[in-house]
């Protein structure tokens, strides 16, 4: 059999004595982890409004809304709307647990959940993958990603151009051919 020559003896002990005075055990090493930055959802993101950013308005999806909802901010519905949704020049995200029944107008909107009636958007639509929509669309730009649902009929409305009168038309040169 082997033997342990050396004796052990409590940390902060001298041999012989058994008392002995604690000594301060050395700080450990501080722990460094990874610094996570916060993501924002498409769902999330905010807009900037004149001079200040604000999230936009949620309502959840424990909500039955029925009749009109109107707004001069952006929205985020995840519950059940029956009713038409205006909100002027800000956007509505319609999410992917929201059921939408009613025409809705808006700035942008984009939708992830169901929808069931026209939308008009002064800027751009959006429907994303898994989103459904079956109504009229007016809109000047639009998206509809692969494994979205859609029927119905798109109108593209062009941003207005400044209209040129008859005498800015007449002041032109006219072109001289060779």
């Amino acid at each position: 059999m082997w033997t342990n020559k050396q004796a052990s003896y409590p940390p902060g002990t001298s041999p012989g004595t058994g008392v002995g005075t604690l000594e301060p055990a050395p700080a450990p090493a501080p722990v460094t982890s990874p610094v996570i930055v916060p993501t924002r959802n498409t769902l999330e993101s905010p807009r900037t409004h004149g001079s200040a950013t604000r999230a936009p308005a949620w309502l959840g999806p424990g909500l039955k809304i029925t009749g009109q909802i109107s707004g001069t901010e952006d929205l985020h519905v995840e519950c059940k709307v029956e009713g038409p949704i205006s909100l002027g020049d800000h956007r509505l995200t319609v999410g992917q647990h929201a059921q939408v029944s009613g025409a809705i107008s808006a700035s942008e909107v984009i939708v992830f959940g169901d929808v069931r009636g026209n939308l008009l958007a002064s800027e751009r639509i959006e429907i994303k993958k898994h989103g459904s929509v079956v109504g009229d669309l007016t809109t000047s730009r639009i998206s509809i990603e692969d494994g979205a649902h859609y029927k119905g009929s798109i109108e593209i409305a062009r941003k207005a151009q400044p209209a040129l009168d008859l005498d800015t038309l007449l002041a032109r040169p006219e072109k001289k051919s060779l």
